[in-house]
């Protein structure tokens, strides 16, 4: 049996660009030729893509690390190199893309065909005919290639149900399922029997239908990490009714409210919103006399709170075709879930604003300095700090964005380390 894994970490990184090569014409009668390198290739993307056929997120419990190719570099002749392909990644439906660390949802996958870049690839180096003025005609430095985009991202599964089916554990929620639609779950008479979510589509007359989701039973503490129900917990959050099961005959039973009441304190400790979502109460195992003669009492009190009630049968189908069609008729009335996306490139809206002044940060680490911010850092890592030209114009850069007089200011003195990005330098005047 495939086994169910619906949360998994991963690290992903997208391609380097190429370097910029440094080249000169050298032809035959062409005196004088100039510079000629070309640009290196950009590097791939990491792209998400949502695999229909995929149902969990198995396959990342064996590969946690994933790069795509870098860019080619550039030639002489203005030869450019050839960008590296994307790298697609296929995921579920349901898949939820969050940045470790930040928390920050980076995309909502939950259509099959969906696309979504999670790591930019770095752009291509330039080559040294792009450096070429009427002051220096003849450059002899280019660009190395920007680093990929890299960071670690957490995948989650939230499998995509209209209606989500909650309660005790052996409460008949696994029949229930079983009885309006083809699904086979495991069902046997013992705590925790449904170990995995189960899914099934539901048909309802007059042609409609809706996906049903067995949630497995949720326990007081579930929130807290207390029995299995907290694992799937995040697998309610996509639906938009829950059926809430109650067995009035549970022998651990405080009473209908009572349980009623305890699981949806769990809801809302895990989430507040999975508290407000649209609930309809079953009152399973209707075909037993003392379930019968409970049922006014128990159906009174849930009325008197505005909870609709409807008594079913698993063992028999009872009530189950009049709760179906009910609850099929709530989602009509609902609004249709909007998944969150990132944006692709020919998606996004095209605004044009002013580049803003970049920014950076200088700390000291006991050993020297570090100089640490997104502009400054990509500046580093595209220089030959091994060619002089390439040194006096990171040089110019950093004087232009105000690092030295920062570095001053912070107390460097000649012969300190600093650090810049992957670059350690030894402060001086001739460098800041």
């Amino acid at each position: 049996m495939t086994a169910f894994v619906d949360k998994a970490k991963i690290d992903v990184k997208a391609g380097d660009g190429g370097n910029g090569v440094t080249s000169f014409r050298r032809e035959k009668y062409v005196p004088e030729g100039g510079p000629d390198g070309g640009d290196g290739g950009r590097g791939g993307d990491v792209v998400f893509v949502v695999d229909g056929g995929l149902r969990t997120l198995l396959d990342f419990r064996y590969q946690r690390h994933f790069k795509a190719p870098r860019g080619e570099h550039g030639q002489g002749g203005n030869c450019y190199g050839k960008s590296g392909h994307d790298l697609e990644i296929g995921v579920p439906p349901g898949t939820t893309v969050v940045e470790d660390g930040s928390g920050e949802v980076l995309a909502d996958l939950t259509e099959p065909g969906q696309r979504a870049v999670i790591a930019r690839g770095g752009r291509g180096g330039r080559g040294n005919s792009h450096f070429a003025t009427p002051t220096n005609q003849a450059p002899r430095f280019s660009e190395k290639g920007e680093p990929g985009e890299e960071r670690t991202v957490v995948l989650e599964l939230k499998l995509i149900a209209d209606v989500g089916l909650i309660g005790y554990p052996n409460v008949g929620k696994s029949t229930v399922l079983s009885r309006v639609s083809a699904a086979k779950p495991k069902i046997a008479d013992y705590p925790f029997t449904t170990l995995t979510p189960n899914l099934g589509v539901v048909s309802v007359p007059g042609g409609g239908s809706f996906v049903l989701a067995d949630i497995p039973g949720l326990i007081e503490g579930a929130a807290q990490g207390i029995g299995l129900g907290h694992e799937f917990l995040r697998h309610v959050e996509r639906t938009r009714v829950l059926v809430h099961v109650l067995d009035l005959v549970r022998p651990e039973s405080q009473g209908a409210l009572t349980d009623f009441e305890a699981v949806n304190r769990e809801l809302e400790l895990y989430d507040p919103e999975l508290g407000r979502k649209r609930q309809l109460v079953a009152v399973n195992k209707i075909d037993l006399p003392e379930v019968r003669d409970r049922l006014p009492e128990v159906t009174a009190e849930f009325e008197r709170r505005g909870i609709e009630v409807h008594p079913v049968s698993a063992a028999t189908g009872q009530g189950l075709e009049g709760l179906m069609a009910r609850v099929a008729a709530e989602l009509d009335r609902l609004p249709a879930p909007t998944p969150v996306r990132a944006p692709e490139p020919e998606e996004a809206e095209r605004v044009f604003r002013l580049k803003p002044r970049a920014t950076f940060e200088v700390t000291s680490n006991g050993e020297g300095y570090l100089v640490t911010g997104a502009e400054v850092e990509r500046l580093a890592a595209m220089t030959n700090f091994e060619n002089e030209e390439a040194v006096r114009r990171f040089q110019r850069a950093m004087a232009r964005m105000g690092v030295d007089r920062a570095l001053k200011d912070a107390g460097a003195r000649v012969g300190d380390r600093v650090r810049v990005g992957p670059a350690e330098l030894e402060y001086s005047e001739d460098i800041f």
